[in-house]
């Protein structure tokens, strides 16, 4: 495309401004001569430009890539290529032009003396114990095995919240407990077709695993843009090691430690072992992508997702683990009283006690504070709330301080909370309200179009009433309405980013990273709070991932309060149960009169939309 000479001087006078930007953060040249390496200057992560959609778009261009450079908190990157030649072709090609910035605006690119390094994932050291295993089976025995599996009748059930489908054989694995029951073995087993084409060979060329005898297979069915967020195999249920098969397709699996970070590229028929610190110590992951960014030839391409299946095998243990690694092992955690509806000492009385001690009361005493820190609202909530034509009559159940009351004026909404704290705020903003517990809302069966509940029912303390709050919601809606639901994740960093809760203390990321071991050491200690009635729940360290569902998370208030007489910093627990995956969508499959139409996970939270059926 031929340029005027005002619009070249206008992008000019573009690009040298923000070269001096960059040069005033970074020692840098950028010379007029083509150089191998190139400064995208108004872009980065700081702007929301991702590597693959850089990779992409260079890639059309048909030029070699060596590496990307995406610094942290900067809105500018840098690219290095295999020569000048490719280099200048880029910088012809798509400065301002390729609409890769923020809001879609032009990239300004321009030719540098060198780059920020930033280690890339594919050089970093996998953690101790990965084993990948490559062609481990021909595309014959491929097939052979796809045909035993059958996923044409796997299920999008049992916690599948990226909608991939799955099968389980041998023993159904529990989504939301992350574990079987080893006393209810389905009559589904493994194909036997696998033992000789995938433990016998895994045994003859590494001996060392000749032990494992997997009793357990899960089948999981992905299409393109579908992955698994970050997780543990639970240590207690299933021995060392954890194996994989991927067949028709390939992925990249990411794994993370406290401060580590590095990729795995699987391909397909490949045969991946985890074990030791890699199937104990670090979280493994697939990032839910169309493409990946993948080494190749001495550069990094892309490469499209295709259908894979993967087949992960477990062998169930006998005993307690006794691994050494105890911060994230289940058996080696402290002895603290779980709230759970099969423990008799937590009936309904006792939950709706310790309801009232540890949230009701709580968010009367912080109401005005609790107010202050919300303010826009979630722009998934939104849209889904903008979803429903003109006059359709909705409600917010829990709705606080009332954020999303207002949200679309053309539809009636109106507010319910227990918290009169929370409830005297919203009607200084003169909303609709009224008070109501969420396990009994004044409301006629089949009366409304739609409801929502947002960071409601992980204040509910047993499993039962839970689902109670959800019956609630299905019972006063209408046929064919629809209900949203948010509750916090116990995984914050289940998109593969670290969630607003845990960005929001970058001065305490920092100190963690920074601690000794014998400081880690130290904070194996829990701090536990006793309540009534015998309970006791450990006290979570706010900003930080969850190490238990069941908790009490602080809220620091500063001056008086309705039980203080002079001003101080009081803090106050509430109660939390957050969920695993699968766990919210799993209690909405127990009612039978709703259906899970979307869930998805969003900042910290696991959500789920259903509609009423018909009846």
């Amino acid at each position: 495309m031929k340029l005027s000479k005002s619009l070249k001087s206008k992008i000019q006078r573009k690009v040298q401004r923000c070269q001096i930007l960059l040069k005033n953060d970074m020692d840098i040249e950028f010379p007029e001569e083509p150089t191998q390496h190139v400064a995208v200057l108004n872009a980065g992560l700081l702007t929301g430009l991702t590597l693959e959609r850089l990779l992409e778009e260079i890639h059309k261009h048909q030029v070699t890539v060596q590496d990307i450079s995406m610094i942290p908190g900067k809105s500018y990157c840098f690219i290095t290529f295999k020569n000048c030649d490719d280099a200048k072709i880029i910088v012809e090609s798509m400065n301002a032009v390729a609409p890769l910035g923020q809001n879609d605006a032009v990239l300004y690119l321009a030719y540098c003396d060198k780059v920020q390094i930033v280690e890339n994932l594919w050089t970093k050291p996998l953690p101790d114990g990965i084993f990948l295993l490559p062609d481990f089976i021909s595309e014959d025995e491929e097939q052979i095995l796809l045909e035993k599996i059958d996923v044409s009748d796997a299920k999008a059930v049992d916690g599948s919240l990226k909608h991939r489908l799955v099968k389980h054989f041998g023993f159904e694995f529990i989504y939301g407990k992350n574990t079987v029951d080893p006393n209810s073995p389905l009559d589904r087993k493994i194909p036997s077709e696998f033992d000789s084409l995938v433990f016998k060979r895994l045994h003859k060329q590494k001996p060392e695993f000749s032990s494992f005898l997997p009793e357990q297979m899960t089948v999981n069915k992905y299409e393109p843009g579908q992955g698994i967020p970050p997780h543990v195999d639970t240590h207690s249920p299933f021995c060392d090691p954890i194996v994989s098969l991927s067949l028709l397709g390939d992925t990249v699996m990411e794994f993370r430690d406290e401060t580590r970070h590095a990729c795995l590229y699987l391909p397909r028929r490949s045969l991946l072992v985890m074990s030791g610190e890699s199937r104990y110590g670090w979280t493994h992951s697939i990032t839910p992508r169309m493409t990946d960014v993948v080494p190749k030839s001495g550069g990094l391409s892309m490469q499209k997702r295709e259908t894979r299946v993967s087949c992960t095998f477990r062998q169930l243990r006998n005993g307690p683990c006794t691994c050494s690694f105890p911060k994230l092992c289940d058996s080696q955690k402290p002895d603290i009283t779980k709230i759970d509806v099969s423990n008799p000492t937590c009936d309904a009385s006792t939950a709706a006690t310790l309801e009232n001690q540890n949230v009701h009361q709580v968010y009367n005493e912080i109401a005005s504070h609790f107010s202050e820190t919300r303010h826009s609202p979630w722009p998934k909530v939104q849209k889904f709330l903008e979803s429903f034509d003109s006059n359709s009559f909705l409600l917010d159940i829990g709705c606080g301080n009332g954020k999303y009351l207002n949200v679309n004026p053309k539809i009636c909404m109106i507010g319910c909370d227990r918290s009169d704290g929370l409830l005297k705020v919203c009607l200084e903003r003169s909303f609709n309200v009224f008070q109501c517990d969420c396990l009994a809302v004044p409301f006629k069966d089949s009366s409304i179009d739609g409801c929502i509940s947002i960071a409601v029912i992980h204040h509910l303390f047993t499993d039962e009433r839970r689902k109670q709050a959800i019956e609630e919601m299905a019972r006063i809606l209408r046929p064919g309405g629809r209900a949203l639901i948010y509750v916090w994740a116990k995984n914050q960093e289940a998109d593969s980013r670290k969630s607003s809760y845990l960005r929001q203390n970058k001065e305490n990321n920092r100190r963690i990273r920074k601690k000794s071991e014998t400081e880690e050491k130290k904070e194996t200690k829990i701090q536990v709070e006793k309540l009534n009635d015998g309970i006791a729940l450990p006290v979570h360290t706010n900003r930080t991932q969850f190490a238990h569902q069941d908790v009490l998370v602080p809220w620091k208030l500063k001056g008086k309060t309705q039980i203080q007489s002079a001003e101080e910093t009081k803090t106050f627990l509430r109660y939390y149960h957050v969920f695993n995956e699968g766990e919210l969508e799993a209690i909405c499959q127990q009612i039978p009169s709703i259906k899970v139409i979307e869930s998805y996970y969003d900042q910290g939270n696991w959500c789920v939309i259903f509609e009423k059926l018909a009846n």
